[in-house]
């Protein structure tokens, strides 16, 4: 299942073209050879697979990711920790 949570940019490792993200408090490396639109520390990404698939806005992210935040407090924690595996 893929949730798309969005993610947001903490490092760019331009001489790969991957990224850095931090999904809820998860750090992992990603590419972004699929994204055309340049990237900048604190742009948010949908991904999908270790892939980047798209950029979206600040705004839509934060709202987006409150509504997991609250899914998640309602979940118990193996529920929860399984979403991140």
């Amino acid at each position: 299942m893929c949730l798309c949570i969005p993610s947001q940019i903490v490092e760019i490792h331009a001489e790969d073209s991957t990224v850095t993200v931090d999904t809820l408090g998860v750090r992992r490396r990603i590419s972004t050879h699929l994204i055309e639109d340049p990237l900048s520390m604190g742009d948010y990404l949908l991904i999908h697979v270790g892939f980047a698939i798209s950029k979206i806005n600040e705004q839509e992210a934060l709202k987006s990711l409150e509504e997991y935040r609250l899914l998640l407090a309602e979940m118990g924690e193996e529920e929860a920790r399984a979403l991140f595996i």
